[in-house]
């Protein structure tokens, strides 16, 4: 059942992973340089990952068990990425290597509310199969 509401949520988080941060800046640079994922290797394959994760949960709607557990960790990965950010943005003092924060820094944010949506609908889903389940 791909076209449930979860597999949209899905598809804007593997929209925004996979190419939100190769278009908007996550920062900028003393020297006014925009800074993008691709920049660094460690923030692309980080985004990459989660794009992928999430595409590879739209595909597992027949088990909804492991595309709620991928979600998860699509959850867990956002998380360790904002938190990267945050570290990066909180322990650079004055006109270091960042002065200027970019949109970009809040895409793990968008991430994990659409997983979160997404973990809802599956629930929901999950919860219907079983009272259906439990009538027969």
């Amino acid at each position: 059942m791909i076209q449930r509401i979860q597999t949209i949520f899905l598809a804007l988080v593997a929209l925004i992973a996979g190419a939100l941060p190769f278009i908007v800046h996550l920062w900028t640079d003393e020297t006014g340089t925009e800074i993008f994922a691709k920049d660094s290797l460690g923030y692309s394959l980080a985004f990459y990952a989660s794009a992928l994760l999430a595409l590879i949960a739209i595909f597992m709607f027949k088990n909804r068990q492991n595309q709620f557990v991928l979600n998860r960790l699509n959850m867990i990965l956002n998380l360790f990425l904002l938190g990267f950010f945050v570290y990066r943005s909180l322990s650079l003092s004055g006109e270091t290597p960042v002065s200027e924060k970019g949109i970009g820094m809040l895409i793990p944010v968008f991430s994990i509310v659409f997983l979160v949506l997404a973990n809802r609908a599956i629930k929901k889903d999950e919860d219907l199969v079983k009272s259906v389940d439990r009538l027969r």
